[in-house]
């Protein structure tokens, strides 16, 4: 057994402790988890209200605007989301700001006692540890966002006073199954009876519909009880109420409907000028984050089918001479239909390994797109392949002329690669 870190360890130390402990990184199941917060007290969050939120796509962009625009209005909020991009405190914020190593290292240590023989995975340490963090806070309103599924993820130990499903896809489906019914059916596990649930899935599964009306949870679903329509540079939202003249947001404006769906419901006091602002202000790291202009380069953490569409649709609003991708994937993705979704746009393909074992090879990305989806690219479309992300930007970089756009997408370990080289000397 490894030395057990203690309070004057390092966050670092107390995190290769937490991944030598248990065999897996994920393991779905609450038994576990549920005995050891039974033990902390963190199954009940007190006076604090919480959120639950769920999808395929767009959890974090939906939790990001409600976090601002409560922010705004003066509410203290806690965040816990995952995977984090360049930092493991990155997974939580209360009021905005990612917490300290201090905070996680004393949340670590309590949770490590308080566990005596239980074994908890490295992601079950992390939810516990949010939710301790959270409770000393004393926050007026917490927004979990689910890891991986719902009805067997560690945050489901909570009783959340509102439930999100934001979207329903295929992701994942060594865990959930491999048909939108049983992904569907994996998420609808965070509703609860005689509780709200907001639903931004405009083609609900009937059988998550049918399991909704079972259990009694009272469901709000786009399309249904709430919708939205755009123009030019607004949009308008109809609920329990009209909202007019929105400003449009710069992240996923289906997300934007459902954050906005949310608030009215849970906080039917706000102003629609602090909806409005908090909306439009929003902004979250690699959601079609713009990192340079000239050139115009572009991250996206798209890594399913599903986000592939969206990133396509929002592509085809940047006209480029050429458009260049740099993409680097995980080898348990559905590597060929992301790419085959972008081909027809994509001019010259970067496709690159990640520093991760989890990583597609570079070589085996490009044989996918040769082999099975070349024939449906342009002509003149061509691809290579990298050992990094930095190797492919360096040769891209030199090639890229005014006009041209450059995405770097496929996962979180693309982006968090590109994000640590420096464009041009520029951070």
């Amino acid at each position: 057994m490894p030395t057990v870190p203690t309070q004057d360890s390092s966050l670092d130390t107390w995190l290769d402790y937490l991944l030598a402990i248990h065999p897996t990184e994920i393991e779905m199941g609450l038994g576990r988890v549920a005995q050891v917060a039974e033990r902390l007290g963190l199954k009940d969050l007190g006076t604090t209200k919480v959120i639950t939120v769920a999808g395929t796509n767009g959890k974090g962009t939906t939790c990001a605007m409600v976090e601002q625009v409560l922010l705004l209005s003066g509410e203290r909020v806690g965040v816990y989301s995952s995977p984090h991009m360049l930092k493991y405190n990155e997974r939580v914020r209360i009021d905005g700001q990612d917490v300290d190593d201090r905070s996680f290292i004393q949340a670590f240590d309590a949770i490590n006692l308080a566990r005596g023989d239980i074994s908890l995975s490295y992601f079950e340490f992390a939810t516990l540890a949010g939710l301790y963090i959270f409770k000393a806070a004393k926050l007026d309103t917490v927004l979990l966002e689910v890891g991986l599924g719902g009805r067997l993820d560690a945050i489901n130990i909570i009783d959340a006073d509102i439930a999100v499903i934001t979207s329903i896809d295929l992701d994942h489906q060594e865990y959930l199954g491999d048909t939108r019914e049983s992904v569907g059916m994996e998420k609808a596990g965070i509703l609860r009876a005689n509780k709200p649930a907001i639903i931004g899935e405009p083609n609900l599964p009937t059988c998550v519909l049918e399991y909704a009306n079972e259990l009694g949870a009272v469901l709000h679903r786009v399309g249904k009880e709430f919708s939205y329509t755009c123009e030019a540079v607004f949009w308008q939202f109809t609920g329990l109420q009209t909202m007019n003249d929105i400003p449009m947001p710069s992240l996923p404006l289906p997300n934007a409907a459902t954050a906005l769906a949310l608030l009215e419901l849970g906080w039917p006091q706000l102003s629609g000028d602090i909806i409005r602002q908090g909306i439009q202000e929003a902004r979250l790291t690699g959601r079609l984050e713009v990192v340079s202009e000239q050139p115009l380069v572009l991250l996206d953490v798209a890594h399913n089918p599903h986000a592939a569409r969206y990133l396509a649709k929002q592509l085809e609003k940047h006209p480029a001479k050429r458009l260049f991708a740099i993409c680097g994937m995980l080898k348990d993705k559905d590597c060929r239909q992301v790419i085959e979704v972008l081909a027809p746009l994509v001019d010259v393909w970067s496709f690159t390994s990640l520093q991760t074992d989890r990583s597609a090879s570079g070589e085996g990305l490009k044989k996918i797109f040769v082999e099975q989806v070349q024939q449906i690219s342009h002509p003149l479309a061509y691809a290579k392949h990298f050992d990094s992300v930095e190797s492919a930007w360096r040769t891209i970089s030199a090639e890229i002329c005014q006009g041209d756009v450059v995405i770097v997408f496929g996962s979180f370990y693309t982006v968090a690669e590109f994000k640590n080289i420096e464009l041009d000397g520029r951070d």
